[in-house]
């Protein structure tokens, strides 16, 4: 973590203080990047926390951790707020930018998705207000009193509790629940994937279009910057025929590999050896029924220097 100093600096920073930041930062992430769904705001806004809690009378808090998470969410509010107006003139579908991890022992797999929110989920909360998203983040994922969420939101314990059940309302109907974390064991995830990867390597449209469910839906975000799918592509047969002509079109110029997307198994797609895609799966028994499609290379950008 890279930390700016102030020029004005009235309560130094101890180390004791550097390694409380430090210690919590994984779980301040964690929700910053739940409530704003891009790797760089969740960083800017850690970055502001640091340099409050920096100049902060330290000595004069109950709780630095109450503290810190406070100031976290209501940043992540105030930029969720800002955000709002972009991402409605957004081209196409906004998906969040997606946090890839190679393996379960990657320090992004340990630290930033521990408890981690599917990319299904993520897209779900982008219909909740920011102040609802916060509220039903830090109860229903940090597991947070409703003391501690109406501390942290400024408002009454009542509030905050309608605030969740709102949230509550708007998020089950889709079927996006924050737990259990998988719908099937990570294993039989994984293994599925691999003959997805497989079939769609091969251009195999018999063998994709029986991994996918009848009703299986795939979203793409383009950003305006790539050509990406403009709606919800329906049914097993219009998204097995996606994968099988850029199976025919690009041949071998195409390569998949496993990774895991917002610590969920998932898959990166390579074209001509540059990586053109990351995409999330939702799974529910042996079949595939939803298809998340990132291609926007802003949102890439961080995943191609890792990968």
């Amino acid at each position: 973590m890279t930390c700016l100093i102030s020029s004005f600096t009235p309560f130094p920073v101890s180390d004791a203080d550097t390694d409380t930041f430090v210690a919590l930062r994984p779980r301040l992430f964690g929700m910053a990047y739940r409530m704003l769904g891009t790797r760089a705001d969740a960083e800017d806004v850690l970055q502001e926390a640091w340099l409050r809690w920096h100049r902060s009378d330290r000595a004069a808090l109950q709780s630095g951790e109450a503290w810190l998470v406070t100031v976290v969410t209501r940043l992540s509010i105030d930029r969720l707020r800002a955000a709002k107006a972009e991402r409605e003139a957004y081209v196409g579908f906004w998906l969040p930018e997606p946090l890839v991890a190679v393996d379960d022992h990657s320090p992004e797999a340990a630290a930033e998705l521990a408890d981690d929110l599917s990319v299904a989920l993520l897209r779900v909360l982008e219909q909740l207000s920011p102040e609802e998203r916060a509220a039903f983040l830090l109860r229903q994922v940090f597991d947070h009193d409703y003391a501690d969420i109406a501390a942290a939101l400024g408002k009454s314990e009542a509030a905050c509790r309608q605030l969740v059940h709102r949230a509550s309302l708007r998020v089950k109907p889709q079927g996006a629940q924050p737990a259990p974390r998988f719908l099937v064991p990570r294993e039989r995830h994984r293994a599925l994937l691999a003959r997805f990867m497989q079939a769609a390597q091969q251009g195999d449209r018999a063998s994709l279009q029986a991994l996918l469910a009848d009703d299986v839906e795939l979203m793409g975000d383009g950003g305006g910057r790539v050509a990406s799918v403009g709606h919800v592509l329906r049914g097993a047969f219009r998204v097995t025929n996606l994968y099988w002509a850029v199976a025919l079109r690009l041949g071998d110029q195409v390569r998949y590999r496993q990774v895991l997307v917002n610590g969920e198994p998932g898959l990166l797609r390579y074209v001509g050896g540059q990586l053109e895609s990351a995409q999330a799966f939702v799974i529910e028994g042996e079949r595939i029924v939803a298809v998340y499609v990132v291609r926007n290379p802003d949102k890439l950008a961080g995943i191609a220097l890792q990968a």
